[in-house]
């Protein structure tokens, strides 16, 4: 009996230091998250009022280098942007927590993709919203193109519990999209399951104001650090592992789930103008919710996070084998995959293959990913997993998941020795790139990724 007892103890002991290793866990990664987000966006909002000020002193002081001369001051990417008319749009897609382009009014003109859209007048950078699902962004990518009003499906709206139709565009951003006139899509991180997804729609003929959609509306798909396969850090952040679906009791993106309710409850018009979740068509706000809405979303009855009906649930390893199931890969299209990865082996160990060279916000992610094992008490999410082929990561996405979709069905693919290799389209070619997640956006510059020499030729 004492043995029994002891050995009582023993595990007790053991699941209470467990317990306070994943509370300091989720308190420090909670830390960091917050302190890098603060630096960013108080570099943005230092720039917005750096803005503000430069307006203010020339109101003040009229500006006099132009009297006389008669010529008009035109914007560079007007003046010196050569742009030829036969050439493709190119449209870019940002992935979780992304964002589009701001205004030189709004959060320093930070863009998510580094001013790629001020680059050529043919780019085109989408804000989608952040948090709604690959489903409703993909609906949303289509009518900023075309134009009309966002509409997300009869079914598919009252099975989530949100309204059918969304925001309206006037006038779409291209609207002579169509077969004669296809477009080069770029996806960052979940961006590129958004583009995959659409294009499928387009080959379905989902959108029934248009009977004359096809898949070949898309000439080519790149993808930078993309979500093809899922990614375990949802898991470490907060996914149960069991269904990909529900969040766990205590995670961090537990708090970060109740911030985004309150956030868009409170509807404060100064802040959503500088950032929306883009969950405006679950009508979260306080004007329609009231007291016993926001009580009900908080308490997991009500919402995107009841449904499932938000992008991580998609980002699980579950979530694009549900996806994947249905997207094919089509003869005529284009496919390039540039994956990342900032690990290598050690004497049996994957670590940080740069200590410098990594963002702050990704350091301690990396370690995570790579240390990460999927419980042995459940059914792995695919026959054949294994915990190794998952180490390799950016701190966001594993390195597996990248290169080109592999489950359920691995799609056809070819690893691309040089960049200068003939390409055929219907097969994924890809290569993999020593960096992390974030390189691929907000600073370009500092990273000098692979694609950017040939990005618009």
């Amino acid at each position: 009996m004492p043995r029994v007892l002891a050995m009582g103890i023993n595990a007790m002991m053991i699941a209470i230091w467990a317990t306070y290793q994943y509370l300091v866990e989720l308190v420090v990664s909670y830390l960091v998250h917050f302190l890098c987000e603060f630096y960013y966006f108080g570099l943005a909002f230092a720039g917005e009022i750096s803005h503000a000020l430069e307006e203010f002193s020339h109101f003040l002081r009229p500006n006099i280098s132009n009297v006389g001369t008669g010529e008009e001051t035109i914007p560079k990417t007007q003046s010196e942007s050569k742009v030829d008319d036969d050439l493709p749009t190119i449209v870019w897609v940002h992935g979780f927590l992304g964002f589009g382009p701001f205004d030189k009014r709004r959060l320093g003109s930070l863009s998510n993709f580094a001013g790629a859209e001020n680059e050529d007048q043919r780019v085109l950078v989408p804000y989608l919203g952040s948090l709604p699902s690959v489903y409703d962004r993909a609906r949303e990518l289509f009518y900023y193109l075309k134009g009309g009003q966002v509409d997300y499906g009869e079914e598919h709206s009252k099975t989530c519990g949100h309204s059918q139709f969304g925001r309206i565009y006037k006038r779409g951003h291209y609207p002579d999209w169509d077969e004669e006139h296809p477009i080069h899509f770029v996806g960052h991180s979940g961006g590129a399951q958004v583009v995959r997804v659409l294009q499928q729609m387009l080959a379905d003929k989902a959108f029934k104001e248009y009977g004359n959609t096809s898949e070949n509306w898309v000439l080519s798909i790149t993808s930078l650090s993309g979500t093809f396969n899922g990614t375990t850090r949802t898991y470490i952040d907060g996914m149960e592992p069991g269904d990909g679906r529900s969040l766990k009791p205590i995670c961090m993106l537990q708090l970060f789930r109740i911030a985004v309710i309150i956030y868009d409850w409170l509807d404060i018009w100064m802040l959503k103008k500088r950032y929306n979740f883009g969950l405006d068509h679950f009508d979260l706000s306080w004007r329609k919710k009231g007291i016993l809405g926001i009580w009900k979303c908080l308490i997991g009855k009500e919402g995107p996070f009841c449904s499932g009906d938000w992008i991580l649930p998609d980002l699980t390893i579950q979530g694009c084998i549900r996806l994947n199931k249905h997207i094919r890969t089509f003869p005529n299209t284009y496919y390039m995959s540039y994956a990342t990865k900032r690990t290598w082996k050690l004497m049996g160990f994957t670590i940080h293959s740069s200590m410098v060279k990594i963002t702050p916000l990704l350091f301690l992610r990396v370690l995570q990913m790579a240390q990460w094992c999927y419980p042995s008490h459940l059914t792995p999410p695919y026959k054949g997993y294994r915990d190794g082929d998952w180490q390799e990561n950016d701190g966001a996405v594993n390195t597996i998941s990248m290169t080109h979709p592999r489950f359920p069905i691995e799609h056809p693919n070819c690893f691309l020795q040089n960049d200068s290799s003939l390409i055929k389209p219907g097969i994924w070619y890809y290569k993999v790139v020593e960096g992390d997640h974030i390189p691929f956006i907000v600073n370009r510059k500092r990273a000098k990724p692979p694609f950017d020499e040939n990005a618009y030729t």
